[in-house]
């Protein structure tokens, strides 16, 4: 069992993702049998991306879209991925499984989503992907994070988010945010706290 990501390549011009095709090229060749799951966004109450969304709407009257906002994201609930991680964990043929939930989103639409679930009205405002990043650096230097990486970015606006494929995951976000609006954004989740401090 190895645990991917997305949409990796070894011809991808993204380092992490020419990386995790390098790895899963490894795994083919270890003469093993292997089941390689490639999930996408995960979402629930440890997540960092949903959950910080939410927390710009909450915090902020301009919540910035990087390019036009139409490239995809086929989110997955954690406990889905966790089920198919437990199932496929004994299976003994060699495949591939794009771990994707039950909606596909475009980006724009689920930050709206999410301004709906959490009761706050935001203006959306469209930036080119540089400006949107620096947006981002100045956000990760006040709050001392990471809040997303160039590769992320660059990842997400050409859709290696949204792979193709039926879904693997029954839970839909927007019934999830529905049920946890009052939680979700409420407090900022680091990246850098979570892996770099005791």
């Amino acid at each position: 069992m190895h645990v991917s990501i997305a949409n990796p390549s070894l011809d991808s011009p993204l380092g992490y993702y020419r990386g995790k095709a390098q790895v899963e090229e490894l795994v083919r060749k270890s003469g093993l049998s292997y089941t390689i799951v490639r999930p996408t966004v995960i979402f629930g109450t440890e997540d960092i991306l949903i959950n910080n969304i939410a927390w710009f709407v909450r915090h902020l009257p301009v919540f910035g879209i990087p390019g036009d906002g139409r490239y995809g994201i086929r989110p997955i609930y954690v406990e889905d991925m966790a089920r198919l991680l437990v199932d496929e964990a004994a299976a003994q043929q060699n495949r591939v499984i794009n771990a994707v939930g039950a909606e596909t989103l475009t980006f724009e639409e689920l930050v709206r989503l999410i301004a709906r679930a959490v009761g706050r009205p935001v203006r959306l405002t469209h930036m080119p992907k540089f400006a949107a990043y620096l947006s981002t650096l100045f956000m990760g230097w006040r709050l001392n994070d990471v809040v997303l990486t160039w590769e992320e970015y660059a990842g997400l606006m050409t859709n290696l988010l949204a792979p193709e494929g039926p879904a693997v995951g029954p839970t839909p976000l927007t019934r999830w945010l529905a049920e946890n609006a009052d939680r979700v954004g409420r407090e900022y989740a680091s990246e850098v706290a979570r892996h770099y401090t005791q």
